[in-house]
């Protein structure tokens, strides 16, 4: 039976967001400081927040809620802070350098860069240990496994004190039959140390892409299943109804059991969220088509999502480490509101990557901060008021944001504080305007057809600029836009990827449409027991996604085509080669429909909807008054204009269906949103403000 309210917790690295829904349509949203080093300090904090809110006791919320929902920072933290676990790895004989060779691949901008450091090596050489046997590419045995150097290496392993063991063999992907060999001697010599294998991470072809998954998986699931542990006993304690679910990066929730051995799925567990809140704020105004940007204090994170479905990436380098596991495409920028405004060596402007964080943080907190942030120039230039009080503790200094301005980069550059604090605006926003790009443009996608959706404390402030930039014509901003991942975790449905590697010409004389077809239907009844083991089989409607890879005859990378039905015909085989040739043009702009084409992955995923929470109505006023401000500031938006004596609203007085023309400011309880000259909000009754250009 379903009960009271729904819970999305988000744990960043600054602030735990919570969002609890219950079933009349009411959404809250709470904040708590994160405590990294125990995350349950932070939960317990906002459930505080919570029962002084609703006048009920933390034990009888949890209670009442039918599902609790985290999303968490803690395997993407452990993998920028490099305090994961320490790794062995058992690989193939004469591939024990995979990881180092690394394809021969520098990352994009230093790839010509002979001074560039290699990645860090989450396994050690010495840990690296190679083991005889191979299997062929069709799937034979053409060495056996040579089992005495697995002992060897379980040996020098419990010497070292290794507490994840990562195995994988080569062409396993055709036949795990040695791989699964060496995790069962691994797991009876070591029974307390976490092992993992290639077919069970990532059973798709490519050597170094599946090893390097494996071996990050390994060093971040003991991490993940300390957290997991942590939470569960938690939610436990407190009469938790459910298992608590985790978000993974693939957009689906997984319970804590899957988690803790699949921590390689929870590296953009955060911002991971964010497309789904953003398609549910776009849907009352009858638009599929979402870039979802999420600006908070340190970082800028960018999703696509066309016709209702979010763009997914697989085979990509994340943190300068090779991950194959589809996981939802996020471009992330050092681009938010504690940004570090400075000049390089050669007396340039830059801004970011790197952050004041939250301690000191910018300036303008008083809190020791001395360079000044994006956070430093929004203050300056008027969009924030001076005085205003953050977080309920932190109270904003303009004095201390001009006088870091003009000392850092006003006076060093001989311009004024104003054209600095401008400039640094302009920076910042161009910056992110880039990172729209990669993840529109350069995938073949038109940004002027998307409605941009703001997300996150500081994007309020910005994100017109960038619809300018990009050819938007649309902004949506919902009420809770500072927690808006923890708003799309209660609007998420339980998912189960299933991969594998199917080598096949698909031309009509060579295909072999029967192993195709019952390949699917594996992938798919895997999915579905995945499905019963978490009790969500019965009662819930179960959708199934296809997504073929194939490439041309003879090209190293291939396209992702999405499969329409479960079984393919004829018929569908020709639609199908078509669907990849139009795919190839919008990638690569070019397509040779009578070149063969081959399949080489395939990928099924399996998705449970949950039945989810009504979102929130605003009543409409019989009769419209017009919005009274609640101040006026003078503020500048460009050198041309000037300042400006600007209006300032208080988003909790305005009523649904109220207009405003800027220049103007709307100051919600944890952001605020600017409207520059040329633009108008409307207050919508679904709880977001809407701003186009005005008439």
């Amino acid at each position: 039976m379903s009960k009271h309210y729904r819970l999305g917790i988000d744990a960043g690295g600054t602030f735990t967001d919570f969002i609890l829904a219950d079933q009349l349509g009411n959404v809250q949203l709470f904040k708590a400081p994160s405590t990294p080093q125990d995350g349950t300090l932070a939960i317990r904090n906002g459930l505080a927040q919570m029962a002084d809110a609703l006048g009920r006791s933390p034990a009888q919320i949890i209670g009442d809620c039918d599902l609790c929902i985290n999303g968490t920072t803690v395997a993407l933290n452990a993998l920028i802070e490099k305090t994961g676990a320490k790794v062995g790895l058992l690989c193939t004989d004469g591939h024990e350098d995979s990881l180092e060779i690394r394809l021969g691949h520098k990352e994009d901008g230093h790839r010509y860069d002979a001074s560039y450091p290699q990645a860090h090596m989450l396994v050690p050489r010495h840990l690296r240990r190679p083991i005889g046997g191979r299997m062929r590419s069709d799937g034979q045995e053409h060495a056996p496994l040579d089992e005495t150097a697995i002992l060897r290496a379980i040996e020098y392993f419990r010497e070292q004190e290794v507490q994840a063991v990562a195995i994988s063999f080569v062409w396993s992907v055709r036949n795990p039959a040695h791989e699964q060999r060496a995790a069962q001697l691994v797991r009876a010599a070591l029974p307390g140390v976490f092992v993992c294998t290639g077919n069970e991470v990532f059973p798709q072809i490519r050597e170094y892409t599946r090893t390097s998954s494996t071996v990050v998986n390994a060093y971040l699931s003991p991490v993940m299943q300390r957290y997991v542990e942590r939470i569960d006993s938690l939610f436990e304690e407190l009469g938790a109804q459910q298992p608590t679910r985790y978000f993974q990066s693939n957009g689906g929730l997984a319970p804590g059991a899957i988690m803790s051995t699949r921590a390689v799925n929870a590296i953009n567990s955060g911002p991971a969220s964010a497309p789904q809140a953003g398609l549910c704020v776009a849907r009352p105004f009858g638009i599929d088509n979402v870039i979802t940007v999420d600006m908070g204090g340190t970082s800028f994170d960018i999703t696509l999502s066309q016709g209702g479905r979010t763009n997914f990436s697989k085979d990509s380098d994340f943190l300068r480490y090779r991950i194959g596991v589809p996981m939802i495409q996020v471009e992330t920028l050092g681009a938010g509101g504690g940004s570090i405004a400075h000049l390089d060596p050669f007396g340039m402007l830059q801004v970011g990557p790197r952050s004041a964080g939250a301690n000191p943080g910018p300036v303008c907190y008083g809190k020791g901060g001395s360079e000044p942030t994006v956070t430093d120039a929004n203050l300056a230039l008027g969009y924030l008021a001076d005085g205003a009080l953050l977080g309920g503790s932190i109270r904003l200094s303009r004095q201390a944001a001009l006088q870091a301005i003009a000392s850092r980069i006003a006076e060093p550059l001989g311009i004024s504080i104003e054209r600095a604090a401008l400039g640094i605006i302009t920076l910042v926003n161009l910056n992110m305007v880039s990172g729209i790009r990669r993840v529109s443009v350069e995938r073949g996608y038109d940004p002027r057809q998307f409605a941009l959706i703001g997300a996150g404390g500081a994007a309020g402030m910005h994100v017109v600029r960038l619809a300018e930039e990009i050819g938007s014509q649309v902004v949506l901003i919902p009420k809770v836009a500072s927690g808006l991942c923890a708003f799309g975790q209660i609007l998420s449905d339980i998912r189960y990827d299933q991969l594998t590697t199917l080598p096949m010409r698909l031309d009509d004389q060579h295909v072999d449409l029967a192993l195709l077809n019952r390949t699917l239907a594996r992938l798919r009844e895997q999915g579905l027991e995945n499905l019963r083991q978490d009790g969500f089989s019965n009662g819930n409607r179960v959708d199934t996604q296809y997504h073929l890879e194939i490439r041309y005859l003879g090209q190293i990378h291939e396209c992702s085509v999405e499969l329409a039905s479960n079984e393919l015909d004829p018929a569908g085989l020709g639609a199908l080669r078509e669907a990849f040739h139009s795919r190839h043009k919008a990638l690569f702009s070019y397509s040779e429909p009578q070149s063969p084409i081959e399949l080489v992955n395939l990928e099924c995923s399996v998705i449970a909807r949950l039945q989810h929470p009504p979102m929130p109505e605003l009543p409409i006023p019989e009769q419209q008054v017009p919005a009274t401000p609640r101040e006026q500031r003078s503020m500048l938006f460009d050198e041309a204009g000037g300042w400006q004596p600007t209006p300032v609203y208080q988003g909790e007085q305005l009523q649904a269906g109220q207009t405003l023309t800027g220049p103007c400011v709307i100051e919600e309880a944890t952001t605020n949103i600017v409207v520059p000259p040329g633009w108008q909000a409307t207050l919508a009754p679904s709880a977001c403000y809407r701003l186009t250009p005005a008439d």
